[in-house]
């Protein structure tokens, strides 16, 4: 979180003179507490995809989702509702640059993606958008309202606010610097965020989500991303550690460890974690969604050259690694080689004739040699024994 002065949006068009074209809107990711709309260069989906693409900020942390009772009678989710006006603003006035209301995309990555699951079933985004793309995002990882409520409580009072009269206007006068570390609802294998909450009339808890076409997915090896910054910070899993880090993350840590082997990962220890952790959070939790969906398509990306840099295990097809394959970022495209440029323009091409309303395939694999029918799915990430 730099500054809660963030809310501007970034419209990417190709050159002007068409109207009527269809419209992306991206949700960046970092777990509610960091990122912006502004590192998402969109330059080839406009320019390859003749699409009209919106990047946006929203409130992070604690500005945008601290959920104490003294704000209000449904506190919390400011975050979410910043992204909720953006979609409005489409609405309003993307005919201006080019672009068709009726024919909006939101789309988005790890918190984003979670915040494209929020919208399928928020009363208040209905109606705002015909598709939507789910990016590596947890969305089981949710909390209630009640529990997001006790929480803030615990928090305004660590910062002085204990006095409930006077809560509201004791939060309000602290200093920026107070709130920098942002409130903690959920837990992902002890990666820790806020993030919107349900149980209310912004995210009624089993509202009906919205019957539009969704493409959902995720990478192929999510956790060694999160596992590689613990590990820099000396969490390090050795094999004589890894019953004991299983078990502050799954309840059934011995069944666990029986089907993720350390030696089924060449002895490594942090790769067996990972696996598992990927599984039961991101993988499986996908399949099942895109299950329970009325219409769903899934793919996977699985090209392990995509990153690049240094780890100490092999980072595989890690979280983040296909943005870069459709987004630049610091202002100039990734350096691809020429199977990488081939397999970012064939994904490039598949997620613009989702936005123009071609039915994707109903599961795709995004691999170094191109796309395939992805098979195996289930198998490859235990999904029979995370079911």
């Amino acid at each position: 979180m730099t500054s809660e002065d963030c809310l501007y949006l970034n419209v990417w068009t190709p050159p002007a003179g068409a109207t009527g074209r269809p419209v992306l809107v991206w949700l960046h990711g970092g777990a509610f507490v960091t990122g912006g709309g502004d590192r998402y260069g969109a330059r080839r989906l406009v320019g390859r995809g003749d699409e009209v693409v919106v990047t946006l900020n929203y409130r992070l942390g604690a500005l945008g989702f601290l959920a104490d009772p003294a704000l209000g009678k449904e506190p919390g989710n400011y975050g979410f509702l910043d992204q909720q006006q953006a979609l409005l603003w489409v609405r309003d006035n993307i005919a201006a640059f080019g672009g068709d209301p009726k024919q909006v995309t939101i789309a988005g990555e790890s918190a984003g993606g979670m915040s494209v699951c929020d919208h399928l079933v928020a009363p208040g985004s209905r109606g705002l958008f015909r598709a939507a793309i789910v990016q590596s995002g947890p969305c089981q990882a949710q909390t209630t309202l009640a529990d997001a409520q006790r929480k803030s409580v615990t928090y305004a009072a660590a910062r002085g606010c204990t006095d409930r009269a006077t809560a509201a206007a004791c939060l309000r006068a602290l200093p920026v610097a107070k709130l920098l570390e942002a409130p903690t609802y959920v837990s992902l294998a002890r990666i820790e965020m806020p993030g919107p909450v349900t149980g209310g009339s912004v995210l009624p808890k089993g509202g009906p989500t919205a019957p539009v076409p969704v493409l959902i997915g995720t990478t192929h090896d999510e956790f060694t991303y999160f596992l590689a910054q613990q590990t820099a910070t000396g969490q390090e899993i050795t094999r004589h550690g890894y019953p004991a880090a299983l078990g502050r993350v799954f309840p059934n840590a011995t069944a666990v460890a029986r089907e993720y082997p350390v030696d089924a990962f060449s002895g490594n220890a942090s790769l067996a974690y990972a696996a598992a952790v990927t599984d039961s959070s991101f993988s499986c939790p996908a399949a099942r969604m895109a299950a329970s969906l009325p219409s769903a398509s899934t793919y996977e990306f699985a090209d392990p050259t995509a990153v690049t840099w240094p780890a100490p295990f092999p980072l595989g097809a890690t979280h983040t690694a296909e943005l870069p394959y459709l987004f630049d970022f610091d202002g100039k495209p990734a350096s691809f080689t020429e199977k990488q440029q081939r397999l970012a323009d064939r994904m490039v091409d598949d997620w613009t004739s989702f936005v123009r309303g071609r039915p994707a395939a109903s599961a795709t694999a995004y691999r170094p040699d191109g796309a395939h029918p992805l098979t195996g799915f289930t198998q490859d990430h235990h999904c029979g024994f995370w079911s």
